[in-house]
């Protein structure tokens, strides 16, 4: 691609889009454009757009938009979202490298294979990327308990590791570079037999599908779990500080407005019911959040990621 498409940007190997909408990108098929959409073809591809993009364009990294709601208004920024060049996943020892485009589902499973459990990931909606920058877990395990190290591209271009004492992992957030994106992650796993590891995995999922609203269009937990817990999944787990107990407690499964709606089912997932816009779930999850406040003086934060502009009047 040349200069010429778009004089004002480096040209790229990869594909570059103008105006592109981001609603078929998020599992909540919900948003506006963004000024533009690079998928980069390589590595040295995206070092290249990074080290010759004006410093005054805003960069954000997006992964499978899993977890995501971009508003209505769109996203005045670059959207790199990486692909096929990207999604590498190799094993040695008890280490495994992935490329952040890489599905978590992928990883576990390509992991088990090599008779390394990382199995807390099979569950898990998305990628390897945004399993490392919000620290994603499950089953009393955290990506953080297996972080080695991972590589990114600067803001200028540079490739560089960053390890977990810079990444300052913490419930559901690291402290990322601004502007950088990640493009691997290397993870120690523990061994295991990889019969038991796949069985364990399809239970997982058995209890998954049983509890969660997988054939509705959500972004997973729509809010983090109270002070810092999370679900072991074990028979004593305590579930008075859990997001989907306040929830119920406020007398909000099911609540809805608009396309957007507290699933019946596991009242932590939004869902949108179709026809949603971002504007009736960022509403919905607001008023949650107000209503939860209200009867336990417990404040709800968001899981799921809001980036974007609301639509102008």
């Amino acid at each position: 691609m040349s200069e010429l498409e778009f004089p004002n940007l480096p040209s790229v190997r990869g594909k570059l889009t103008a105006n592109r909408d981001l609603s078929s990108l998020t599992w909540l098929r919900v948003g506006g454009e963004a000024d533009y959409l690079f998928q980069p073809a390589d590595i040295e591809d995206l070092q290249h757009f990074m080290a010759h993009l004006p410093a005054e364009m805003a960069v954000f990294p997006m992964g499978v938009g899993s977890n995501l709601i971009v508003r209505d208004g769109g996203l005045r920024a670059v959207v790199i979202r990486l692909g096929r060049g990207f999604n590498g996943i190799e094993t040695k020892g008890d280490l495994v490298t992935a490329g952040a485009a890489a599905l978590d589902a992928h990883v576990a499973r390509k992991a088990a294979d090599a008779g390394l459990d990382l199995t807390f990931l099979r569950t898990i909606p998305g990628s390897i990327g945004g399993a490392v920058r919000m620290n994603a877990g499950c089953y009393g395990s955290y990506t953080a308990d297996h972080f080695v190290s991972a590589q990114i591209v600067t803001r200028d271009g540079a490739l560089q590791e960053i390890s977990a004492e810079e990444l300052q992992f913490q419930y559901r957030q690291t402290e990322f570079p601004e502007g950088a994106v990640l493009v691997s992650a290397r993870l120690q796993a523990p061994a295991g037999d990889p019969v038991a590891l796949h069985a364990r995995m399809e239970a997982q999922l058995k209890k998954r599908d049983e509890t969660q609203p997988t054939k509705d269009r959500s972004a997973g937990s729509t809010f983090r779990n109270p002070a810092g817990f999370s679900s072991t999944g074990r028979a004593d787990d305590v579930q008075d500080l859990k997001a989907w107990k306040v929830i119920d407690d406020a007398g909000l499964r099911g609540a809805q407005l608009g396309g957007a709606q507290m699933s019946e089912k596991h009242s932590n997932f939004m869902i949108n019911t179709g026809g949603a816009s971002a504007a009736d779930l960022e509403a919905l999850g607001e008023d949650v959040r107000k209503k939860v406040y209200a009867n336990s003086g417990i404040t709800l934060e968001w899981e799921i990621m809001r980036v974007g502009e609301p639509l102008s009047e």
